[in-house]
This record gives C-alpha cells, sequence and structure tokens, in this order.
C-alpha cells in the first residue's frame, strides 16, 4: 500500500462526505421595517451586556424603509418574567444615516432583555403630506378625510379615559367639521399637545422588530465605588526597638482603623490576601530571593502548613476574627473586598494533595510563575488544564466560603493568566447563585483580553488610567471608557497601586497625587485609593514602577497624622462627599469633552439623566483640572454645550453659572470661559452647574 492510500484509508468514509458536504450560512430575516446593526450586544447577542440599576444606557440601531411614508422606533426593556418595564421612544441622531437611539434606565437587579420595535407611522406621515398639501389647496377634502378616519384610529389606541384620548376626541371634533376652513382643521390636528398625545400612543402599521438581546443588570455598587486599599498586617504592625523583631498587625487591629476609612468617605474597604504564607523561597524585602528572619513574605505566595485558599494567617487571626471586622465595616457602611489570587506558594496544601492541577517540568520539577524576565520564584501558577473540573469545583467553593463570611466583592488578582472559558462559567454561576456578589478584574494587559474579560463577566476592571497623563491621550481614553466600551467593562480608576507608582507620580509630588486623585474621582464611577497615598508615598524601587520598600514584602505601618500637612485625606474626603453629592459623577456614559487651548487643561462635562436622578432633575458637573503638576497654566474652555440642549450665545452672554465645589466660589459662564489653575493652590475646578434661562 502507498503512502497516499493509507492516507486516504485512515479517513472514515463519514468524514469524507460531511467534508465534502458545503457549509452554508442562512442570513437572519430582514423585517418588513429593516433594523439592522443593532447595539449593544455581546457575542452575537448571546452574551448579556452590562446594566446597573438606575443607570440609563443607550440603545441604537440603523432603521429605514422604502419610499416616502415616514415611520418611528422605540428601545423596549423586558425584565426576567418577560413583562415589559419600560418603552424608549428613539431619535433619528444621524438623519442622513438613518440611525435612531434611544435610553433605556433599568429599576431591578438580574436578567433583562431589549428589543426594537420600528412601525409606519401614518400620522406622521399624514401631517408631511398635510403641510404641504392644505396651503397648496391640493386635495383638501381627501387630505382631511384621511385625517378623520386616522383619528378614529387612534382614539382607540389611547386608554379610556385618559387625556391623551380626550385631546385627540378634541382635535377630531375640529376635522370633522364640514364648515372649518382647512387652515383651522390642520391647526387642530398639529397641535404641540395631539403631537404628544399620538407620540405616546400612536397608530402603528407594519409592525416589525429585532431580535432579543440579554442584559444583566447588576446593584449599583458594580458600578460606583470608591475603594480603599489595606494590607491589614501593616495596621498596627510594632517593631521592637531593642531586637528588631517584628510583631505583626491582626484583623482586630485593621478594624481599629475602619473609622479612620469611613471618615474619608470611602464605601468598599479592599484587604489584599489574608491567607497563610509560603515558607519556601520566601522573597525578602524589595522583592529579594532571600529573606530575613522576620520577614512576612508576600501575601501572594499563598499557602503553608497552616492551609491555603480557605484559612486565615493565624498571625492575623482567626475566622471570628475576620467576622468581627467585616460586621464593623458594615457598621460603617462599608462593604468587604477580598483578594483573591488563584496561585499557590509550594507549601500550599494543593500541591501534595493536587499535584496534577500544576505544571510539571521535563525535569520532573513543578514551574513557577515566569513573565520573562520576571520570574516569582515563591509562586507556582495553577494548569488549568489538568482536571479543569476539578480546579472548578475547588476554586467556587473557596469563592462561596468567603461569600458566606460576608465578603460582596472580588478583586480577581491577573485574571488574564487564567482560561476566558474558567471565568465564563464561574461568573455566569455567580450571576445566578450570588448576583450580589461583584468580581473586579485586575488585568493590566492587551485590550482583547481586558474587553473579554468584561465581556464574560467581571462586573469592573483596572484600566490604564495610571499611564494616560496628557490631555489628549486623556481625553482618548476618557471617551474609550465611557462610549465605546462601557457595554462590556466598567473601569475602576486607581492613581497607584501596590504595584503601580508611574513616573509622574514619582516626580510631580503633591501636586501629582491631587491631580491623579481628582481625575480618578470625577473620571470613573470606581476609584480606587491604595492606602499610604495619603502620605504621598512617591519613592520608586530603582528599575521598577513601584514603590521602595514595597508593602509586599514587609510590614509598613503608618503615621496618618503626618498627612495632615499636605492636605491629600482633606481632599480625598472633598471628591468623596462632591461625589456622594452628585449622581453625575456616579454614571458612566455620560461624559462629554470639552476642548480647551492649552494642551495641560483638561475639561469634560458629565450629566445625570432625569430618570437615573432621586429628584428626577438633570444633574450636570463641569471638571477643569490642570495637568501640570509645576507651573500655574491658563485657557479658554470651548464648552460642548448639546449636552445641555442649548445653542452657544454668539453674544458671549452667560449660559450657565457654576459653582466650584472645592472652593464654593460660583460665577456666570459663557460658552467660552477662561481659567487660571495653580497646582500649588486650586489645580482643579469641579461645578455644579445650572442653565441660565
Amino acid at each position: 500500500m502507498t503512502t497516499s492510500q493509507r492516507k486516504t484509508s485512515s479517513v472514515p468514509s463519514t468524514s469524507r462526505s460531511r467534508a465534502r458536504t458545503k457549509k452554508t450560512i442562512q442570513p437572519n430575516t430582514i423585517s418588513r421595517i429593516p433594523i439592522v446593526e443593532v447595539y449593544p450586544q455581546l457575542l452575537d447577542g448571546s452574551s448579556p451586556v452590562k446594566g446597573t440599576v438606575n443607570e440609563a444606557f443607550p440603545v441604537s440601531a440603523t432603521i429605514f424603509r422604502e419610499g416616502h411614508d415616514m415611520f418611528a422606533a422605540a428601545a423596549v426593556l423586558l425584565n426576567e418574567a418577560g413583562k415589559i418595564v419600560q418603552t424608549a421612544p428613539m431619535q433619528n441622531i444621524a438623519p442622513g444615516l438613518f440611525r435612531f437611539e434611544g435610553w433605556l434606565t433599568p429599576q431591578t437587579t438580574g436578567p433583562h432583555h431589549f428589543y426594537i420595535e420600528a412601525w409606519s407611522d401614518p400620522y406622521a406621515t399624514w401631517l408631511h403630506n398635510a403641510e404641504i398639501k392644505v396651503p397648496a389647496g391640493i386635495d383638501i377634502p381627501l387630505v382631511f378625510a384621511e385625517a378623520e378616519e386616522l383619528f378614529k384610529r387612534a382614539l382607540k389606541a389611547a386608554p379610556v379615559r385618559s387625556p391623551e384620548r380626550a385631546t385627540i376626541r378634541e382635535a377630531l371634533t375640529v376635522i370633522s367639521k364640514k364648515r372649518a376652513l382647512p387652515e383651522v382643521k390642520l391647526a387642530a390636528a398639529r397641535a404641540p399637545e395631539v403631537q404628544e398625545a399620538l407620540a405616546k400612543y400612536p397608530v402603528k402599521e407594519l409592525i416589525s422588530q429585532s431580535a432579543h438581546y440579554p442584559v444583566f443588570v447588576d446593584r449599583e455598587r458594580a458600578l460606583v465605588g470608591s475603594w480603599y486599599e489595606i494590607f491589614p498586617r501593616s495596621i498596627g504592625a510594632k517593631k521592637d526597638p531593642e531586637t528588631g523583631e517584628w510583631t505583626s498587625g491582626t484583623l482586630r487591629t485593621a478594624a481599629a482603623d475602619l473609622d479612620r476609612i469611613a471618615g474619608m468617605g470611602f464605601d468598599v474597604v479592599y484587604l489584599t490576601p489574608i491567607h497563610p504564607i509560603g515558607t519556601s523561597n520566601r522573597k525578602g524585602r524589595n522583592n529579594t530571593l532571600t529573606a530575613l528572619p522576620g520577614d512576612p513574605g508576600s501575601p501572594y505566595a499563598i499557602g503553608s502548613a497552616e492551609g491555603g485558599h480557605d484559612a486565615i494567617d493565624p498571625t492575623l487571626g482567626t475566622f471570628d476574627d475576620f467576622d468581627a471586622f467585616v460586621a464593623r465595616a458594615h457598621e460603617l457602611g462599608l462593604e468587604v473586598a477580598l483578594d483573591i489570587a488563584l496561585q499557590c506558594s509550594p507549601d500550599h496544601p494543593w500541591v501534595t494533595e493536587h499535584p496534577n492541577w500544576f505544571t510539571t517540568r521535563v525535569d520532573g520539577t513543578i514551574a513557577f510563575a515566569e513573565n520573562p524576565p520576571k520570574k516569582y520564584q515563591d509562586i507556582y501558577p495553577l494548569n488549568f488544564d489538568n482536571d479543569p473540573e476539578g480546579i472548578y469545583q475547588e476554586i467556587k467553593r473557596i469563592l462561596e466560603l468567603w461569600v458566606s463570611h460576608g465578603v460582596t466583592l472580588f478583586r480577581v488578582d491577573n485574571p488574564h493568566t487564567k482560561p476566558v472559558a474558567f471565568w465564563q462559567r464561574i461568573l455566569a454561576e455567580f450571576r445566578e447563585k450570588h448576583p450580589e456578589v461583584i468580581f473586579l478584574a485586575e488585568a493590566f494587559t492587551n485590550p482583547p483580553m481586558m474587553q473579554t474579560l468584561g465581556t464574560v463577566g467581571f462586573q469592573q476592571s483596572y484600566t490604564y488610567f495610571a499611564w494616560r497623563n496628557e490631555r489628549q491621550e486623556i481625553e482618548e481614553y476618557f471617551h474609550e471608557v465611557s462610549h465605546e466600551s462601557a457595554h462590556r467593562l466598567r473601569p475602576a480608576f486607581w492613581p497607584t497601586t501596590h504595584d503601580i507608582l508611574t513616573p509622574y507620580m514619582q516626580r510631580g509630588g503633591i501636586s501629582a497625587f491631587a491631580i491623579r486623585a481628582i481625575l480618578a474621582a470625577t473620571g470613573s464611577p470606581t476609584w480606587g485609593i491604595y492606602n499610604g497615598y495619603e502620605l504621598v508615598e512617591n519613592i520608586a524601587r530603582p528599575g521598577a514602577e513601584e514603590q521602595i520598600d514595597n508593602e509586599k514584602y514587609e510590614y509598613k505601618p503608618r503615621d496618618y497624622a503626618g498627612a495632615k500637612h499636605n492636605g491629600i485625606a482633606t481632599l480625598l474626603t472633598l471628591l468623596n462627599s462632591i461625589r456622594n453629592k452628585h449622581t453625575a459623577l456616579q454614571r458612566l456614559r455620560n461624559l462629554t469633552i470639552n476642548p480647551t487651548s492649552n494642551d495641560k487643561i483638561v475639561s469634560f462635562t458629565k450629566i445625570a439623566r432625569p430618570e437615573e436622578t432621586p429628584d428626577g432633575q438633570m444633574d450636570a458637573v463641569i471638571v477643569v483640572v490642570n495637568l501640570d503638576p509645576y507651573a500655574s497654566r491658563e485657557a479658554t474652555v470651548y464648552l460642548d454645550l448639546s449636552p445641555f440642549g442649548i445653542s452657544p450665545r454668539w453674544d458671549n452672554g452667560p449660559v450657565l453659572q457654576v459653582t466650584d465645589e472645592m472652593s464654593g466660589e460660583t460665577y456666570l459662564w459663557n460658552h467660552t470661559p477662561y481659567v487660571r489653575l495653580d497646582p500649588h493652590g486650586q489645580v482643579a475646578h469641579i461645578f455644579s452647574v445650572k442653565v441660565v434661562n
């Protein structure tokens, strides 16, 4: 038998038959009034887009029809039971492209769907034609005969005893009068109150619907939060002045610091890992490979003889101590977030109980975590392709254990180094069984991975915010996260973390810390501060973008009394107070960039729609920030007034009354106001806004 014969015979005949079968993709049927390019949707409509209670989100589509007859469209929101909970009219936002948009605002959590409905609008068609024919004296009897028939149909569409029905009946009475002048009949048919009534209860023909698209609506904390990060072991840690030996802080001493954290207005306290730490290959200070006696090691090297991810390091306390910490946090209005790092020290119980959960090298050793040239000698990564079901069930058990002890948020360390399919499965299960639990992805990686992690269920994500420092890149990034990716990724802005200290922060001093805090707190509904920010800890470890004497490898107790002189703690408190006051700063999809004449001054507007605010009134904030931590800057701000629904006053008259929430001063602004900001005095404006009549 020849080689070619052997190759042919190795393929079953049924496989060869299937291989010859031509596969075709059947197109979706176009509805009578075409509705195409529907937004938002994820994974071809199979994965839910992100929604939040009381947060409006846009729904858009390209909608058109043949001929010249008018049509209308609406976005429709349904709850889990399939009941319509909101219908929002859609407006043509790009007339030449027939792009329609409407805004939906969910009121309850859980699974929802939306679809778009379009219909032929006989009233709009009639009115368009009548406004041409009546002045020209064309087909007058026929025009109003059609109107009479149309308004009788409209009466049937409007609810009995509704004011709209009465309005339509009054118009019909005038239209039906034989001797009434055509101009009078037309005026009655197109009166504003008539148009409003027929917009609310339209006469519909050729009704068309899009497919249904899923939305999962989370509680508000998934969108809005002020996080404060701590290493519990540092709070209350003490060094013996004679022996140099350290006594670790505990969960009890950390609980004593919660009043200070809550007093600054934070609502989430985030704990780095609190599990037992391995001793094998333990890292020393500043990531050295040899730990000295007393060095506590990295809390990310999880696991020892005392236990693994389901245990608490004995030096920190017990589960009773943890429960007491959570209870105190809740008393102060704080939720508790816990760091979940799915990796192990060589001493983790999993290493002996489940050695197949790791990657074994050719020489028989277990592979350490690596990100060449970086090597993490104290950590073994899990291999999710070895016993994926066993790993899945164990991680689910661990997460549910911590949820049972009051954890409602998880900061997930390096989720991009684990299979996306794993996250899709476990996040879907938690979304169903524990919908109150929120997962924050710490994934500083390529955009497709970050976006896809959001797509498969992470409620929040760290971002590239820390590295966006110049005006143009800030403007572009703020627009991206608020408009282009908001349906799949909710950003969390952190100026620094225990891993990140950018050159801007290293060099800019107190002003840089103030600038970045203001941008983080106003640019994103969720922002976070790593403790020590109040002390302007800005000395980097040589060759790294992280702090020297890093808290990951040592105890780092702090005296926050020293923070009073630089004003940062006061600023953080003020920022959280302003955020709590303004719904506009608690929403994501509402940011508009205002160009400026100085590339060191950035400005943007955030507006909450009436349906998003507690009092049903529009809430608006304008932010202006000097990006230069060294020098005063001045600029003209070219306000984009379109979000306010007003046109510029070219006579330079005032259009807005703005009150600075930072200084208390009030100004009248035209469409091109002048600003001057000093990094050593007032580095920014955060204005509440009223439209001048």
